[in-house]
């Protein structure tokens, strides 16, 4: 009987480590499933904040494209008027270099 009863305790033990075997592998099947779950769901997300930078990107650049005809007439009155500017201020004072001019070449000094 106590080698019955021996048997039978040997067999529950055997028993209770392949249930709690079992416990263990699902929980691990588990664990694996739900961390591919979690890396698909940010695979996702990484690809719609890629697509959404890309759109904005793209956006800046149409739009910065656009600008650059209005960017490069604006620059080109600017151009325009420092140019115009300078003219007349060279206008304005040419008389006087020309004659300070002359002064320092004609004048000799002993």
């Amino acid at each position: 009987m106590a080698s019955n009863r021996g048997q039978g305790g040997i067999q529950q033990l055997l028993a209770a480590e392949q249930e709690a075997q079992r416990i263990v592998n699902a929980a691990k099947n588990e664990k694996l499933a739900r961390l591919k779950q979690a890396k698909e769901e940010a695979e996702k997300e990484i690809a719609q904040y890629r697509a959404q930078l890309e759109r904005e990107f793209q956006k800046k650049v149409s739009d910065s494209s656009g600008d650059s005809g209005a960017n490069v007439k604006r620059l080109e009155q600017e151009t325009d008027a420092k140019i115009a500017q300078l003219k007349k201020e060279s206008a304005r004072i040419s008389d006087d270099v020309v004659t300070m001019l002359l002064k320092y070449v004609t004048t000799v000094k002993n």
